[in-house]
């Protein structure tokens, strides 16, 4: 048998593994995928209220809160003078919500009215105590902690909110 052979031995001996690492340069590159995400800094929803209100504004808006009307000078002397002689500024901001929620002139929904709707009460609450409307996830606690404790009332949701650390500033 009489077979032609081009090249040497050692030409075809080179050539098969350059034919491989041409291969295996040439295959299997792995893609690299790059996505515009810019950092965004996250944080909570009253993280912008830092300033403390003074002890006359406290008064003010809780009053106005309370009562949906402007407090009146000797109103406003008499519950400075209460805030200011006691020395923990909490409790005399509990002790003063406590007076006005006593008070038979103070504007509180009904017990019924938040039980038929309480997702409006809960979305008025929000923005009559602290500006704002609720987040979806405390819209939805809220919901879920009225409809879930039939003993809840909306002075105790008041009053948690009057005395919140988001109401206390601005």
């Amino acid at each position: 048998m009489n077979m032609q052979t081009s090249g040497s031995p050692i030409l075809r001996m080179l050539s098969i593994p350059a034919i491989l690492c041409v291969m295996m340069l040439s295959s299997c590159a792995e893609e690299y995928y790059v996505y515009g995400v810019d950092d965004v800094e996250i944080t909570p929803v009253n993280s912008t209220k830092d300033k403390p209100k003074t002890h006359a504004q406290y008064i003010s808006i809780l009053y106005a809160n309370m009562f949906q009307k402007a407090i009146g000078p000797n109103q406003m002397l008499q519950a400075l003078n209460a805030i200011e002689s006691i020395g923990d500024k909490q409790v005399a901001y509990d002790m003063l919500v406590s007076k006005y929620m006593n008070d038979p002139e103070v504007k509180i929904p009904t017990v019924e009215s938040m039980r038929a709707d309480p997702e409006t009460f809960v979305r008025e609450t929000y923005k009559r105590f602290l500006v704002r409307q609720p987040t979806e996830a405390e819209l939805q606690w809220m919901i879920n902690y009225i409809d879930s404790r039939p003993a809840v009332t909306p002075e105790l949701i008041f009053f948690s909110f009057a005395t919140s650390n988001e109401h206390a500033h601005y």
